[in-house]
């Protein structure tokens, strides 16, 4: 038979032990961690990730790392030059910078989600078509744990309102992603084409395309 012993007083300290020896005896007689002990202790915060994961900032916007470049395969020809077949990176927006701003890759590219807050993406099709998208951590709750954006699509993401600050994805692009396939889009030219669609244009996107 296994006790825990309650809290002598109300103090931080016993009250952190009781916690403690109530989570283990969870342990102890299920086998699992406690899921309090584990959010507590997996708990992480933005200015965390950027530095354990080396993240910088994107042009557009967010903060990103490239974490592989497909090295031992053929690279793909194109109009510009070669292409690694696949390259991925991370990708991070924060409470602090909450925007992915509209752009179009030539190459398709599949997100995955992560940690943190639900992020909403916003994709215009070809045609005019607008689709958004919740990528997210509860699939009960309809988010997308993986989104596949076709090359010529226009893009734009952006951090919904939680209690952790931020969300973190991977993404994949095939062929490799090169900075010369990326058209940053321009509020005054999306609305030319998108007039429909300025509720979402003028909040997600920028006056002038910023410096690569």
């Amino acid at each position: 038979m296994i006790y825990a012993l309650a809290p002598r007083s109300n103090s931080p300290l016993s009250l952190g032990y009781y916690k403690v020896s109530l989570a283990l005896v969870f342990v102890a007689v299920t086998g699992l961690a406690s899921p309090s002990l584990v959010a507590e202790q997996s708990a992480v915060t933005a200015q965390e990730l950027i530095k354990r994961l080396d993240l910088e900032g994107h042009v557009e916007g967010g903060f990103y790392r490239r974490t592989y470049e497909a090295t031992g395969q053929s690279r793909v020809p194109s109009e510009t030059g070669e292409r690694f077949s696949m390259t991925s990176i991370y990708y991070l927006l924060t409470a602090e910078g909450p925007v992915g701003h509209f752009h179009q890759n030539r190459s398709d590219i599949v997100h995955y989600f992560h940690l943190g807050d639900p992020i909403e993406y916003v994709l215009i099709h070809p045609n005019g078509e607008l689709e958004t998208v919740i990528m997210g951590p509860d699939p009960r709750e309809g988010h997308q744990l993986q989104l596949t954006v076709p090359g010529g699509v226009w893009k734009a993401s952006r951090l919904t309102t939680g209690e952790q600050g931020y969300g973190l994805i991977s993404e994949a692009v095939s062929p490799g992603f090169d900075y010369r396939d990326m058209t940053l889009g321009v509020t005054s030219q999306l609305l030319a084409t998108y007039p429909q669609h300025r509720s979402y244009i003028e909040p997600l996107s920028r006056e002038s395309a910023p410096e690569r």
